[in-house]
């Protein structure tokens, strides 16, 4: 297969994640297809697409007949096996669950043609142990985008242990294609962006637990002293703070290494249910 065979993208998932990727394919010209298990959560996606085309739009950006354009690549559907039967390329962007995700991609691998790559957006889940849920583990792949999906340059191609170099090869092209700068990665916990990001995210929250500085100083330190553009805090709020203590677990139980410990004040805040910005609590309160 070659990138000009790819006519066809199916994205599992219309969250945060599954609608921006699903718009990013859209707005590069491949017909797209969101897939969920509720009419309500594709609608609502639809509408997030719509409104940040109304602000490219405004912006200056993109053009009105661009907006309808993407719009008319896009379509939704409930049932994932039907939509894989005419898929050239999937994209799973369902929760953090590896149950969820091996069901996910026992679907996709019963359904889809033999020569359609499955690739995943996990942020740190193993490549390799979801592609053993298929027969065709060489098909299987990371493709880690970052939110907002249609702003953010950074894909992490991520091979599985059985991920073959053309597939590697034709999934970083496809990832170019829609404007995104590659980094390839090798399949261990947390990949390079949250194998960084996370224990400094969980350190600062050591620093909040040992009452070192306030919640605002301490992003004002990494904002100012090491130009970031928000501070550690901010971020775990923005990315929630159970996707946070979710990752920093299995960096702790992939590694085995204690400086992998998701601090006990990180833990507390999630049993509490004060998750971020999506909660309306946080660190900070929205």
């Amino acid at each position: 297969m070659t990138l000009e065979d790819i006519k066809n993208v199916v994205v599992v998932g219309a969250g945060t994640m599954g609608n921006g990727i699903a718009h990013t394919f859209a707005q590069n010209g491949y017909s797209t297809t969101m897939v969920d298990v509720k009419q309500e959560f594709l609608d609502r996606a639809l509408q997030t697409i719509s409104g940040n085309l109304d602000r490219q739009v405004k912006k200056g950006t993109f053009s009105a007949e661009e907006k309808t354009a993407t719009l008319a690549n896009l379509k939704t559907a409930t049932n994932l096996g039907e939509a894989c039967k005419t898929a050239d390329f999937v994209v799973e962007a369902a929760t953090e669950n590896q149950q969820l995700k091996s069901a996910i991609f026992r679907t996709m691998d019963e359904n889809c043609a033999p020569h359609v790559i499955m690739a995943t957006n996990t942020s740190s889940i193993s490549i390799t142990e979801i592609a053993a849920y298929t027969k065709r583990p060489g098909n299987v792949i990371g493709m880690h985008f970052f939110n907002p999906v249609p702003l953010m340059k950074l894909c992490e191609i991520i091979r599985g242990l059985a991920t073959t170099e053309e597939v590697f090869a034709l999934t970083e092209k496809l990832a170019q294609k829609v404007g995104k700068t590659t980094v390839s990665v090798q399949d261990y916990p947390g990949f390079i962006s949250n194998r960084i990001l996370m224990p400094m995210i969980n350190e600062a929250v050591y620093c909040v637990m040992e009452n070192i500085a306030s919640v605002e100083d301490i992003d004002t330190v990494m904002k100012l002293g090491m130009n970031h553009p928000m501070g550690p805090l901010t971020l775990a709020d923005f990315i929630g703070l159970d996707t946070c203590l979710a990752i920093m677990e299995v960096l702790h139980n992939g590694f085995g290494d204690t400086k992998y410990r998701p601090c006990p004040l990180l833990r507390k805040m999630v049993a509490a249910g004060y998750l971020g910005k999506k909660a309306g609590r946080g660190f900070y309160t929205y």
